[in-house]
């Protein structure tokens, strides 16, 4: 009888054990989630700023002037430009 008393203290001191350990582990995967959860969002943050940043460098008006005052560029006149056509492409669709 005392050898199963033994017994069931000692199982119950490994059960008991086992919980700390697994609340441990829990509340450690809890806060690394928790960095996760908020690295992700800071991306999210980031991605949008690019996303503006982007289209506010693409903007038209801000690449033609980049063209006219820094490359020193213009838009050809009429008689500058030519037209070609690909075999396949309809010329009636595209005029001058």
């Amino acid at each position: 009888m005392a050898r199963v008393h033994i017994l069931l203290v000692l199982a119950v001191i490994g059960c008991a054990l086992y919980v700390v350990m697994s609340q441990h582990k829990a509340r450690n995967l809890l806060a690394e989630l928790q960095q996760e959860t908020d690295r992700a969002q800071q991306m999210e943050v980031e991605w949008g700023q690019l996303q503006l940043e982007q289209s506010t460098w693409a903007m038209p008006a801000r690449v033609d002037k980049i063209a006219v005052n820094k490359l020193q560029m213009r838009a050809p006149k009429g008689q500058q430009t030519r037209l070609i056509y690909s075999k396949g492409s309809h010329e009636s669709s595209v005029r001058p």
